[in-house]
């Protein structure tokens, strides 16, 4: 990979800063973004650690879908970008974060196909034949990772189901990082079925409730890592999908991690933290455990 050469090509403070090559200086980390479907504008941001020359070893892959309630967020937020960097620095790791259309101008469940297929593409690549040279050159396709907070940990779960029932080919799901998942509960979620026409909004939704998904035990990843929050509204729902996951005939292992004291997504806007500083090595620790 060529040197830095750090020249800023725009700079508004306290807002953020352009580099020409699109290196951190400061990390050593690289990204870029890359439209992967001109047809419906899905694009992708990928983000890479400093680089050894052309030895360098492959390196896991980490694919995450950001929250927002499927009608909000993305994922060239500074707060997603000051996480997803930190993953990449602590765990060596290569990441793909996902920029799905949102509800309600794309009701869903055209998020989850975007999401679906940025997976695809991303599997594409495997025979390093694929059109982003980056993924091409540097990830171990044996160790990939899905993960997302919220309603991007709803979608993640989704993605691993469809992978493993459609036996994706070119790329192995090791694990899948959960984090505060949205999920629904016992009764009708108006917003959802907002976003989502085709739904009822009810536990008899898939996508809502894993438990009544026969597909659930075709999860492709074998292991899981579910994070609640305690002060969170949506704890219970993440409780509820730990212990679905356990008794669904799945096979893989699933872990809960519970952390006191804090609220949905508190590690996104309070990296420093103590807690939040716990969990993302406890993520890493996960990821590098494999």
């Amino acid at each position: 990979m060529a040197s830095s050469t750090n020249e800023i090509t725009h700079d508004f403070p306290p807002f953020f800063k352009v580099y020409k090559d699109g290196l951190d200086p400061n990390t050593g980390i690289q990204s870029k973004d890359v439209l992967i479907s001109p047809e419906t504008s899905v694009s992708v941001r990928i983000f890479i650690p400093k680089i050894n020359g052309p030895d360098q070893k492959k390196l896991p892959l980490l694919v995450h879908y950001h929250g927002g309630g499927f009608c909000a967020g993305s994922p060239f937020e500074t707060v997603a970008q000051n996480f997803l960097t930190s993953l990449v620095s602590q765990a060596n790791i290569i990441v793909v974060t996902v920029d799905y259309r949102l509800a309600p101008e794309h009701p869903l469940p055209i998020a989850y196909d975007d999401s679906w297929d940025a997976l695809q593409w991303i599997a594409a690549h495997s025979n390093k034949q694929g059109p982003e040279p980056w993924l091409n050159e540097y990830v171990d396709f044996g160790r990939v990772f899905l993960a997302g907070e919220s309603a991007g940990a709803n979608i993640a779960h989704d993605v691993a189901v469809q992978a493993g029932v459609s036996l994706l080919a070119g790329l192995k799901i090791v694990g899948a990082l959960i984090v505060h998942p949205f999920f629904g509960g016992k009764e009708r979620d108006e917003m959802y079925k907002f976003l989502c026409p085709t739904s009822t909004g009810c536990d008899d939704d898939p996508k809502l409730n894993p438990a009544v998904d026969p597909n659930l035990s075709s999860l492709a990843c074998s292991k899981v890592l579910v994070n609640v929050a305690e002060k969170d509204w949506l704890k219970d729902r993440g409780v509820a999908y730990y212990e679905t996951l356990g008794k669904s005939g799945w096979g893989g292992t699933v872990e809960l991690l519970e952390t006191k004291g804090e609220d949905h997504c508190f590690h996104l806007f309070n990296a420093d933290n103590e807690n939040a500083k716990t969990l993302l090595k406890k993520l890493v620790d996960f990821i590098i455990g494999d």
